[in-house]
């Protein structure tokens, strides 16, 4: 496999945890967190633009136990998954993903707890993850993509400074119908300019 930029000598990509924002804080997984993935992971309205259905129980334990080892990066393929809380109080509003799926190229995924809705918070935890991938791993391009009904998670992209590259025309056949997504993606050199002020 090919081995993750992270610089000479350094190994796997790790960082240093918790990754703090101004209200937020993302950590790995922890086996005490199941009860708070499952609250959002169990709603009709989390599950709707997913593939998944809403979770049991069951299912949000055996998702929190799968993630708990995915907060290092080695090798293409592999995903820092992360839990979102606000710093404050330490609720768990969320969740994130950084999937590293080829030479110089990410893609960003999120879930947001409904009751956090309309407060930044996913776009503020996207913007984590581009300046882990860009800053951190010098990575080229970071992707994400949504169901195109789902209009909140395009804004959100777009807040974070990702431009619209394609609409899928019925590209995927999702709990028994054939949706539309839309792709989104940012450039490095695109991240960068967005960084200096002014």
């Amino acid at each position: 496999m090919t081995a993750l930029p992270a610089g000479p000598g350094e190994g796997p990509f790790r960082p240093e945890y918790p990754i703090r924002t101004q209200r937020l804080l993302l950590r790995p997984y922890q086996p005490g967190d199941t009860d708070a993935v499952y609250a959002y992971h169990r709603l009709p309205e989390t599950a709707r633009y997913l593939e998944n259905e809403p979770m049991s129980l069951a299912e949000a334990k055996a998702l929190v136990t799968r993630r708990i080892g995915s907060a290092t990066l080695a090798s293409v393929g592999e995903a820092l998954n992360l839990v979102v809380e606000l710093a404050k109080t330490r609720a768990v509003v969320g969740d994130c993903v950084l999937f590293w799926c080829g030479e110089g190229q990410a893609e960003v995924g999120y879930v947001l707890n409904p009751a956090y809705y309309g407060h930044g918070y996913a776009t503020e935890a996207v913007g984590v993850m581009l300046r882990l991938g860009f800053e951190d791993l010098g990575l080229h391009r970071i992707a994400a993509r949504c169901d195109a009904r789902n209009t909140a998670s395009a804004r959100v992209m777009e807040r974070a400074g990702l431009r619209r590259e394609a609409h899928l025309v019925q590209s995927e056949f999702v709990k028994g119908e054939w949706t539309d997504e839309l792709i989104y993606a940012i450039l490095r050199r695109e991240w960068q300019a967005r960084q200096v002020p002014g």
